[in-house]
């Protein structure tokens, strides 16, 4: 008995990828893969095409065409002392006069279900006013529990002269019913 088509099972295909694939090369270079892979899913989709001559001088020719000229070369500037007070400066005008308004849900009279922490705090107030503050900025020794106003106290530098009246700096949060 002769067999006849002994190893076309694990036969290979050579192809040429005009995309990035996972786990199988980048865009024109020539791989080898199953002919069900390459027939079902790859050239389907456009993802590679035979490797013949025509079709690798036509993606050569695309890749002169594409290629970028000159790769821009991007310098990162290091903050300094300046930057960071004036970010500090403009972060303390807009939650100067800000009010932070949360609603909760309340379990008994005023005790709300879940306390308001830290980390709600500050999301809130880059959600509301645009402001991103540092846990360390915030000084909450416990979880709001109640509903009503409160005044927490903020640690900003001490080169940021205070607004009148006032003795520190503060965020004025209010927790209403939901």
């Amino acid at each position: 008995m002769v067999y006849l088509q002994c190893g076309v099972r694990y036969r290979k295909l050579e192809v040429i990828l005009t995309t990035n694939i996972d786990k199988l090369g980048k865009a024109g270079e020539t791989v080898k893969v199953a002919p069900g892979h390459f027939r079902n899913h790859l050239m389907p989709k456009l993802l590679a095409v035979p490797n013949i001559d025509k079709f690798a001088y036509l993606i050569n020719e695309q890749r002169k065409i594409h290629q970028p000229k000159e790769v821009e070369e991007v310098k990162v500037v290091p903050k300094t002392e300046e930057d960071t007070m004036k970010e500090y400066q403009k972060a303390a005008r807009r939650l100067e006069n800000a009010k932070l308004v949360l609603r909760r849900f309340i379990k008994i009279d005023t005790e709300l279900r879940s306390p308001v922490n830290k980390d709600e705090i500050i999301s809130e107030v880059a959600r509301q006013f645009g402001v991103c503050i540092e846990p360390d900025n915030l000084q909450l020794p416990s979880p709001l529990s109640t509903l009503g106003e409160f005044e927490v106290p903020l640690r900003l530098p001490k080169s940021l002269p205070l607004p009148e009246g006032k003795v520190q700096w503060t965020l004025d949060v209010k927790i209403r019913k939901k």
